[in-house]
Order: C-alpha cells, then sequence, then structure tokens
C-alpha cells in the first residue's frame, strides 16, 4: 500500500508509465492502468501477447528487495512451480532503474499468468487445490537459499510497524498490541519446517485457475518475507476468516484440506492461526495510517476523496477492533 499522495503523481495522465514502458519491446497504444496498490501495474501488450509493467518509487521499495523476489521467482520456475516470470528490457536488464528530475523508479515487466480468475464464490474442490498450491510452494521455500540479499523478515515489519506508529502516541491500543505481538511471536519456535520465505499475499487476486490440471499460477511475490509458514496460510485466507476465527467455514476447511495433503498442520500451527491474524490487521492499520499521511492533495482527481473515504473507513474499524480487544 503506498502513500496516497504518490499514487496520485504516478497516475497523472499515464505519463510516468508511457515513459518507462519505452525499456522494453510493445506494441504501441496497448498500454492500460491495471491496478495499484503498493505498486503502479500497467497491462500493454508485445507481438500481441500480453505484459504487464510494474514501477514503483524508491520512496516504496529497493531494487536490492526486488532483485531478491525475481531471484526466488526464478528458483520457483527452475523448479517447475506455475508463477509468471521476468522479462529483459531492450536494455538486457531484468530490473530498470530509470530518474527524472523528481524522482527515481523502480520498474519491472513480467509474463501474462496462464489461467482465470476466482471470486468468493470459489468451489471447494477449488479451495483444496488453492491450499495445496501454497503448501507446494511452501515445501520448495524450505530447500531455498538465495544467492545475494534476502528478503525481509517478520521482525523487519514489526519495526516498519513501530516506525509508524511511533508518529501517532494517541494509538495507545495498537501500540500496545505491537508489544504483545512482538513478545509472543518472538517465543513461537522456529525451524525448517514450519518457517521460510512465504508469498505473503496468497489471495484470490494474486492466483489464476487452470480447470484442466487443477492448478494455479502465481503473481505478485513483492511482499514475500521470511516468516512462518502458518502466516502466509491466514493471510491468504483472509477474506473467509472472520474475527472468531472460524475454521469450520467450508471454504476454509477445504483449503486447510488441500494444504494439508500436501504438509501436514500440527496444533502448534493451528494455535498460532489467531496471532498470525492480529499481526495482519496491526500491519494492514500501520499502512493505512502511512497511506493517508499527506493526502491532502491540491488539484487532487475525483477518485481520489472515495479512495481517502475507503481507506479512513477500514483504519477506524481497525481501531475500533483493537479497543474492543482491551
Amino acid at each position: 500500500m503506498m502513500k496516497l499522495s504518490n499514487m496520485v503523481r504516478g497516475l497523472a495522465s499515464d505519463a510516468v508509465a508511457k515513459s518507462l514502458i519505452q525499456n522494453w519491446e510493445h506494441d504501441e497504444g496497448t498500454l492500460m492502468f491495471w491496478r495499484a496498490s503498493s505498486n503502479f501495474v500497467y497491462a500493454f501488450e508485445n507481438k500481441q501477447e500480453k505484459y504487464f509493467l510494474r514501477f514503483s518509487y524508491d520512496q516504496e521499495s529497493c531494487f536490492e528487495q526486488i532483485k531478491a523476489e525475481l531471484e526466488f521467482m526464478e528458483y520457483l520456475k527452475l523448479n517447475h512451480y506455475p508463477c509468471v516470470s521476468p522479462i529483459l528490457s531492450v536494455n538486457g536488464k531484468y530490473i530498470e532503474t530509470v530518474q527524472n528530475s523528481e524522482r527515481t523508479y523502480f520498474v519491472v515487466v513480467f509474463s501474462s499468468a496462464r489461467g482465470t480468475t476466482l471470486d468468493e464464490n470459489i468451489t471447494e474442490v477449488q479451495c483444496e487445490d488453492w491450499g495445496r498450491s501454497l503448501a507446494s510452494l511452501h515445501q520448495l521455500s524450505r530447500l531455498y537459499e538465495p544467492f545475494s540479499t534476502k528478503r525481509l523478515n517478520w521482525q523487519d515489519i514489526l519495526r516498519k510497524i513501530d516506525v509508524v506508529l511511533q508518529a501517532y502516541p494517541d494509538e495507545k491500543e495498537a501500540i500496545e498490541e505491537l508489544g504483545i505481538l512482538t513478545e509472543r511471536l518472538q517465543s513461537f519456535p522456529i525451524s525448517n519446517s514450519n518457517y521460510g520465505l512465504i508469498h505473503y499475499d496468497f489471495q484470490l487476486d494474486n492466483i489464476f485457475y487452470e480447470e484442466e490440471n487443477r492448478s494455479f499460477s502465481v503473481i505478485d511475490f513483492d511482499d514475500a518475507v521470511y516468516s512462518w509458514y502458518a502466516h502466509d496460510i491466514i493471510t491468504a485466507l483472509d477474506d473467509f476468516l472472520d474475527d472468531d476465527m472460524n475454521l469450520e467455514n467450508s471454504q476454509v476447511k477445504s483449503f486447510l484440506k488441500g494444504y494439508s495433503s500436501v504438509i501436514p498442520l500440527s496444533d502448534e500451527d493451528i494455535n498460532q492461526f489467531p496471532y498470525f491474524l492480529r499481526f495482519m490487521k496491526l500491519y494492514r492499520f500501520s499502512k493505512l495510517l502511512w497511506s493517508l499521511e499527506g493526502s491532502d492533495v491540491t488539484d487532487a482527481p475525483k477518485w481520489l476523496d472515495d479512495v481517502k473515504l475507503k481507506f479512513a473507513r477500514a483504519r477506524d474499524e481497525l481501531r475500533r477492533g483493537f479497543r474492543e480487544q482491551y
């Protein structure tokens, strides 16, 4: 999730994307905005094949972390795990660093994923396949050794949350929650079987289903982080879990059944679920606070007010949850 002020600048008349796409072969006139969250993504075509241009500001990301992301994806591809691939630029680079008078951008292009997107009406069979796909990723993660820089870990995320909350001393409940989670997670055992590099956004908008072979093609590894595999499970199931952690939901049960068919889940894993749900909510809260900072932009586009309202409502709902908890 980026600062809304940066989102406004990045989307202004699509000028930035039109400039950055010149670093890759492309069919003129095919560039189209796709989505913006933690970075900007545009779809385009080259020789009538679909690709995706992704870029972010140096304020929002870092070259070494993107390099580590692409290395993990390359490892997965080499081991026949279905995910998209980065595409070389006309300069023979996977990551282009582009500077203009105002900013530095990190730019990557990816191939298109095979398959179709699913929604909340996902069937139980598809949920099993979804869980199985995540477990297969975790199996490969157990054996992964990065060549150079490692991705961030869960402690780095807690430090990020702390930096944000230091600017908001009145958010006492959130600050207390940070302290509790830090202490609790530090007591969790870490082993090769329960901890490694996780996708951390294995939700339905980042996976594409191929029905003929019941597999998913995966995109968007830019949140990948070292944490417990149970953490990845809870993040994936976010839209299907309530505050009471109802694991009896048929879709949740099917997901866990599929996951457990590859990697059995222990009672210890399941007992950690509520803490990872709390972690996810606190991290989201801090990102909303950060994103809304400086969002009163001069000559703002019409869409900005709607997004600000949506973010503010989500922030306030999370804040109420912290207060009710304590």
